[in-house]
């Protein structure tokens, strides 16, 4: 089942991170966890936050010639519409600010603000959606993180990791 049919109703800006709005519920650990890291010298900000369905699927389709027809492995590396943790408002894409390596890129789990996220975003409620080797089959994201501070988010994507879409054919 979908993720998300449509926005949910409680987003809220994450301050310091110009253009990110969140669950108005993760906002205070999203906030906790950039003081943190600012603490410890370490510059994250975010290359996306809340997506819309319609946005999600501009970005899913974007340089196909048929959308539908070259979804299967499109789906490896970008949600579907409806499918993307982003529609939740829980679901965050760290960048490390400086770096030379790129968001949406694997050498993120290699700067100083990736290695961080893995040893310490745990202790603010959030978890790395897609591991290498996750049962989805999604590509590994090191830089994409959900939040998952509450019961009811935590039930959420515990349903959605058994629920995952196979690619459509």
């Amino acid at each position: 089942s979908p993720l998300a049919s449509d926005a949910p109703a409680d987003l809220q800006p994450v301050p310091g991170l110009a253009g990110c709005v969140m669950a108005r519920e993760a906002v205070p650990d999203v906030e906790r966890l950039l003081a943190a890291a600012r603490a410890e010298g370490i510059a994250l900000g975010a290359l996306s936050c809340f997506r819309s369905i319609a946005h999600q699927r501009q970005l899913f389709c974007a340089g196909l010639r048929d959308c539908d027809g070259e979804a299967a492995l499109r789906a490896r590396f970008v949600a579907p519409p409806g499918y993307s943790e982003h529609a939740t408002g829980y679901a965050i894409d760290f960048v490390q600010r400086g770096a030379d390596c790129r968001a949406a890129e694997q050498c993120f789990a290699l700067t100083p603000g990736g290695q961080w996220l893995m040893r310490r975003a745990p202790a603010f409620g959030f978890e790395l959606s897609f591991p290498a080797g996750n049962k989805q089959g999604v590509g590994w994201e090191p830089w994409h993180w959900r939040w998952v501070g509450t019961p009811a988010a935590r039930a959420r994507f515990a349903a959605a990791r058994t629920n995952f879409p196979a690619p459509p054919a």
